[in-house]
C-alpha cells in the first residue's frame, strides 16, 4: 500500500511539473506544447503570418533559426520577435513585427498573449511593444496587455529577430510588403476543435489597436486579402 501511494504521489508531482504556470498580470503564458489544450497558440500563428518554417516550442526558435534564417537585433516588418523564457512564460513566445514606428517602438501581431473576455488563445493585431533595454538593442521589451488597456509592467527578455530571408552571405534584404494575413484554411482548422473550444468569433478577438483606437476583426481583414 505504501509503495502504491508513493507511486501515485510521484505521478501527481510529475503532472504538476508539466502543467503550464499561472500567468502573471501582464504575462504571455506560453508557446506551443502538446500538453496544452487546443486553442490558438503563438507558434502556429507566427509561422502562418511570416512564412518562417520553424516548429517546436517558441523558446527553441532562436536556436533553430541559426544557419537557416537571417537573425539580428533590429526590428523589421515581417520578422519574428523571439522571446526568451522568463518567469511564468516557461515556453517563450514568438510574435510577428507588423510595423516599425521608431527606434524604440514596433507594432506586433501575435496570438495567446492577452486573455480577452476571459479567454486565452486570442489574436491581437497591431499592438504596441516598446524596447526598454538600456542600450536600445531590443533585448528587453514591454508589450501591450489588453486587460489593462496599456503596456504591461514586465520587461520581457528577447533573444532577437528572425528574418524571413534565408541565411546567406548576401546583405539582408528588408521586406517591403506587409506580412500576409492568416489563410482561410488556417482559420478553418480551428473550427474543428472539440465543442469545449472557444467559438470562432471568440478566437478572432476584437481589441483596441494602439494609435488607431478601433477594433480589428481579423476575419474581415482576411476576407479582403
Amino acid at each position: 500500500m505504501i509503495g502504491r501511494v508513493g507511486l501515485l504521489f510521484a505521478a501527481g508531482a510529475l503532472a504538476l511539473a508539466g502543467a503550464p504556470a499561472v500567468a502573471q498580470d501582464d504575462a504571455s503564458p506560453y508557446g506551443e506544447s502538446a500538453e496544452l489544450p487546443a486553442y490558438l497558440q503563438c507558434v502556429p500563428y507566427a509561422r502562418e503570418v511570416t512564412g518562417i518554417q520553424i516548429y517546436g516550442d517558441a523558446w527553441t526558435w532562436w536556436g533553430q533559426a541559426a544557419g537557416r534564417y537571417a537573425r539580428g537585433h533590429t526590428p523589421r516588418v515581417g520578422a519574428v520577435m523571439a522571446f526568451q523564457p522568463y518567469g511564468n512564460m516557461t515556453l517563450g513566445h514568438v510574435a510577428a513585427v507588423s510595423q516599425v514606428i521608431d527606434s524604440r517602438t514596433v507594432l506586433l501581431r501575435h496570438a495567446n498573449w492577452s486573455p480577452i473576455d476571459g479567454r486565452r488563445g486570442q489574436i491581437e493585431d497591431n499592438v504596441e511593444a516598446v524596447d526598454v533595454s538600456p542600450d536600445n538593442d531590443w533585448s528587453q521589451v514591454r508589450v501591450w496587455y489588453a486587460p489593462i488597456d496599456g503596456l504591461g509592467a514586465t520587461a520581457w527578455p528577447v533573444a532577437g529577430f528572425i528574418y524571413p530571408n534565408r541565411a546567406s552571405s548576401s546583405p539582408l534584404q528588408i521586406a517591403a510588403a506587409e506580412p500576409a494575413g492568416p489563410s482561410r484554411a488556417f482559420l478553418k482548422a480551428f473550427d474543428e476543435f472539440a465543442p469545449s473550444r472557444p467559438t470562432r468569433e471568440a478566437l478572432v478577438a476584437k481589441v483596441k489597436v494602439h494609435r488607431h483606437h478601433g477594433p480589428v476583426d481579423l476575419l474581415t481583414q482576411v476576407a479582403s486579402n
